[in-house]
């Protein structure tokens, strides 16, 4: 028999009625928190409520999202193991794959060569050379500060260079993220997880291990007869 909240959900929600709706009803809530066992975990149970609630689509994605915040993760811990120069290799396959620098026998070439008040490197903007830029990887143990920054921004205006880029496996401090607002030269802060990021979206250091092809219906096929 149905009762009269039964009636009200499917008048409000005639198409489907999911546990996303389910729910919304406190009768339902109660009823799970009756079944729920009372030795689980808080936090697993938790996960298991979200779970429920949320369609295929959406678990797959967070999914998706939490095996790439694990692979970001074991990106930077393998730099941060690996040799120093390790992180040169990085640099040149990532701006490569960024479509700065030409080849990666010229971008390889240019990083390391110049050393020059703190520069490391300069990569072509292009494929053809019409701008450069000047690169400064250091692979940091602790927080990279103001100083640094401005010691980097010096060497540019030095070599009368309008852009920069500035990549570490650690992290920048406010000040240092204040300071390249604010003057003219252009300088890009590039730190571990952002790095990570950019590597995995440029498929640098990693390989696809799965592909999943999600689809839906195509309404269109349907209505146009």
């Amino acid at each position: 028999m149905i009762t009269d909240r039964g009636r009200d959900a499917l008048r409000i929600h005639p198409a489907r009625i999911d546990l996303r709706v389910l729910s919304g009803f406190e009768e339902y809530r109660e009823f799970r928190n009756r079944r729920r066992n009372p030795d689980d975990d808080e936090s697993d149970t938790s996960e298991l409520e979200t779970q429920d609630v949320q369609t295929p689509e959406e678990l797959l994605e967070n999914s998706y999202l939490r095996v790439r915040r694990q692979i970001e993760a074991e990106l930077l811990s393998q730099i941060k193991s690996a040799p120093p120069e390790f992180l040169e290799r990085v640099v040149v396959d990532l701006v490569v794959r960024m479509g700065y620098g030409g080849s990666r026998k010229d971008a390889g070439e240019a990083l390391g060569r110049s050393g020059d008040e703190g520069i490391d490197g300069i990569i072509k903007e292009d494929p053809l050379g019409l701008d450069i830029i000047y690169l400064q990887a250091k692979r940091w143990e602790g927080t990279v500060g103001r100083p640094e920054i401005q010691k980097f921004a010096g060497a540019l205006q030095g070599q009368r260079a309008r852009k920069g880029i500035f990549i570490t496996t650690s992290m920048f401090s406010a000040d240092a993220l204040e300071y390249t607002s604010r003057i003219e030269t252009k300088i890009i802060l590039i730190d571990g997880p952002r790095l990570a990021k950019l590597m995995f979206d440029h498929g640098v250091g990693v390989a696809t291990a799965s592909n999943y092809e999600v689809k839906r219906i195509d309404s269109d096929y349907f209505t146009d007869t």
